[in-house]
């Protein structure tokens, strides 16, 4: 049976919109928070490519190629209304491939709320959380000099936060020291000023947005693109229908093929989705 099948696929004019919401891991159930939040109506098919976690092992060449090859495949066989990308990394990569390739359905990114934490910081000091491979790229340095060049800016990369947060959502331990090493070099001092705004420029980062204020030496502003991505959404696919009911419980994808643990499962099912198999969609690429 395919994906559309299991969706319950319904041919009738005016159906919900569909949104294909996709990541490397449970990050992009940031996003889905958000979208849910601002659209009900929307019916979400959640898609992580857990077979090739983490994406920032991989090259650019290979991670461009694994994300067409993943998303040929879905949007084959769940024929969204769009899609969005709720990764850093893979959008700075592989929008441009994908919007060629689909030049008729609807792409949302996910950017680096750079703009929004230079405009609202008081200090001038805000600092980028990232992935390492987020931090190095040129389109965030670009970000930094076009949105926030009044600002002193702090970009810290880590390697480790994403994976903490991963396993948070599987319902495993993480230790509380490791988290606190990852975020400290984001505050900075500079005589009376202190850093004031934190972007969080991985989607994973949200998930444990608690821990993260509770373990800051300082309080400070965190800044999470899912809201920017939730209004881009709404912009594309327009009002919705009068009287829309919310949509049902969505579609968990897992491009391993393997279903989740029953922790995993509940974290799923507390943000509406239920786990729908499917056959593994190719390997890791070395």
């Amino acid at each position: 049976m395919t994906l559309i099948a299991e969706l319950g696929a319904d041919a009738a004019a005016g159906r919900a919109p569909r949104a294909l919401i996709f990541d490397s891991g449970l990050g992009g159930l940031s996003v889905l928070a958000e979208i849910r939040r601002l659209r009900p109506d929307v019916e979400i098919v959640y898609a992580a490519d857990d077979a090739a976690f983490p994406y920032g092992r991989l090259s650019e060449a290979a991670l461009v190629a694994r994300v067409e090859t993943v998303m040929e495949r879905l949007v084959g066989e769940t024929e969204p209304d769009i899609v969005v990308i709720a990764c850093s990394t893979a959008s700075t990569l592989a929008l441009p491939p994908l919007r060629a390739a689909y030049p008729l359905l609807p792409f949302v990114g996910t950017v680096p709320a750079i703009k929004p934490a230079a405009a609202a910081s008081r200090s001038g000091l805000i600092s980028v959380l990232a992935t390492r491979g987020t931090v190095a790229r040129d389109y965030t340095h670009a970000l930094v000099r076009d949105h926030a060049a009044d600002c002193e800016v702090t970009l810290v990369g880590s390697s480790l936060l994403a994976l903490i947060a991963e396993r948070i959502m599987r319902g495993e331990e993480a230790e509380e020291v490791e988290i606190s090493r990852e975020i400290g070099p984001c505050f900075v001092e500079r005589a009376d000023r202190r850093t004031d705004h934190v972007v969080l420029a991985c989607t994973h980062f949200p998930l444990i947005a608690d821990k993260l204020g509770r373990l800051s030496p300082w309080p400070v502003a965190f800044v999470d693109p899912a809201p920017a991505i939730a209004r881009r959404l709404n912009a594309f696919i327009g009002a919705a229908r009068p009287g829309a009911p919310p949509s049902r419980e969505g579609a968990a994808i897992f491009t391993s093929g393997e279903a989740p643990r029953p922790e995993l499962q509940k974290t799923l099912h507390r943000y509406g989705l239920t786990f729908t198999p499917t056959a593994m969609i190719g390997s890791a690429p070395a």
